[in-house]
C-alpha cells in the first residue's frame, strides 16, 4: 500500500458543550481541546472518518 503524503489542517470552530459523548471523544482523539485550536493530521481513512463525525464542529483544509 502506498503511503499518503497529503495532510489536513483541522481547526475546531464550535463548542462541544451539549454535544454527544462520541463527538467529544472524537475531537479529543483528533487532538482538539478548544475553539480555534488547529492540528495537522495525515489524510488517512481513519482520520477522514473521525472528521465526518464532527464535520459540523470543525473546518478542514489541506496543509501547506
Amino acid at each position: 500500500m502506498a503511503q499518503s503524503t497529503s495532510q489536513l489542517k483541522i481547526t475546531q470552530t464550535k463548542s462541544v458543550i451539549g454535544g454527544k459523548q462520541n463527538q467529544r471523544d472524537t475531537l479529543r482523539s483528533l487532538g482538539l481541546k478548544r475553539i480555534g485550536q488547529s492540528v495537522v493530521r495525515d489524510a488517512t481513512d481513519a482520520n477522514r472518518g473521525m472528521i465526518n463525525v464532527v464535520s459540523h464542529l470543525v473546518k478542514v483544509e489541506e496543509a501547506k
